[in-house]
């Protein structure tokens, strides 16, 4: 049955990133008016910002303008559904994020399916996530915090920004891999995740680099490695998981998605412009001092990225039991 999904995953990613070639003449001239990027969540996070970053982008290639809406709530569902049923004329986009995958397995029912309903468009972002401890824990390097956590099962706490979301399924690979047990905390957010750890409420926080790293820096809060194959550049003095956890591979991306049937042609003028914004050296640098990492792939590429999530996730989502609350 896992094989069979995962080919239905792959297959269906596919077929979605290649739309159909029969394209009404309107497409040839897209984009005629202003199109909105729909992102479900508040103004202000990294997933706004670089809605924002990418729209402002699109607005100067493709001479009009590219506005941010944000509809915040149901951890994405909310924004995915609108985009869902909006016209397929590639007016409305959706800002796609690893929660979109994620999602597929947290909620029983959902009144849309995200790969066969959303047609991937370009990537745009990859985001490590950090793991980092109130300086009370004793380990100072990433051996040393695994070998301190078993010795310790389940005296240990770790917050993340809410359950069955990013931070709390990386954290519970995190443990499946380690074999080490802590208790989970949820937050509404990363701001007050920090904050309890730095006031040392909770030990450990996977979390993402930006909110941390002047903590980090001033030694407020302790980074012991990111959870990518290879290091962060916000970061490159702190180890990777994966140069110590053989495959241990785990992060964030974000892209665009556009409504099922969205005609080709104007699917291809998005992704190509997209990509050409993302060789931008200005681009990439104020993604950088984000802790984000860009992602150029086609549309064919990202569609298969998505798939190869939604069953990675939905593995440790039903590993840990996580439900939508």
């Amino acid at each position: 049955m896992i094989m069979q999904r995962r080919k239905f995953l792959l297959s269906a990613a596919v077929a979605i990133g290649a739309p159909a070639i029969c394209t009404p003449a309107w497409a040839q001239n897209y984009p005629a008016r202003p199109v909105r990027i729909i992102v479900g969540f508040p103004a202000g996070g990294l997933t706004d910002i670089t809605a924002r970053l990418i729209g402002q982008r699109l607005s100067e290639q493709l001479g009009r303008q590219f506005i941010v809406e944000n509809r915040p709530g149901a951890v994405t569902n909310l924004a995915t559904e609108a985009v869902v049923r909006a016209p397929a004329d590639g007016y409305t986009l959706l800002l796609t994020n690893s929660m979109n995958a994620i999602n597929t397995t947290v909620y029983d029912r959902l009144n849309y399916n995200f790969i066969r309903d959303v047609t991937p468009v370009a990537s745009i972002v990859d985001a490590a996530f950090i793991l980092e401890v109130n300086p009370s824990i004793p380990a100072k390097t990433f051996p040393e915090f695994i070998a301190y956590a078993k010795a310790n099962p389940g005296k240990l706490s770790y917050a993340s920004s809410g359950p069955g979301g990013i931070e709390h399924v990386v954290t519970e690979l995190f443990m499946m891999r380690t074999g080490i047990k802590m208790l989970h905390v949820p937050y509404r957010g990363s701001a007050p995740a920090v904050s309890d750890l730095l006031g040392g409420q909770v030990q450990v926080y996977f979390g993402p680099i930006a909110p941390s790293i002047e903590h980090i820096k001033a030694g407020k809060l302790r980074a012991l490695a990111v959870t990518t194959a290879k290091r962060s550049q916000a970061l490159p003095d702190i180890p990777a998981i994966g140069e110590l956890l053989s495959g241990f591979d785990a992060s964030s991306w974000q892209g665009l998605g556009a409504p099922r049937h969205t005609p080709a042609e104007v699917i291809d003028k998005l992704s190509k412009a997209v990509n050409a914004a993302l060789i931008d050296a200005d681009l990439k640098a104020r993604f950088a001092d984000l802790g984000l990492t860009v992602l150029p792939r086609s549309p064919v590429d990202f569609g298969k990225l998505i798939a190869e999530d939604t069953e990675k996730w939905a593995k440790v989502v039903r590993a840990a039991n996580i439900k939508a609350e």
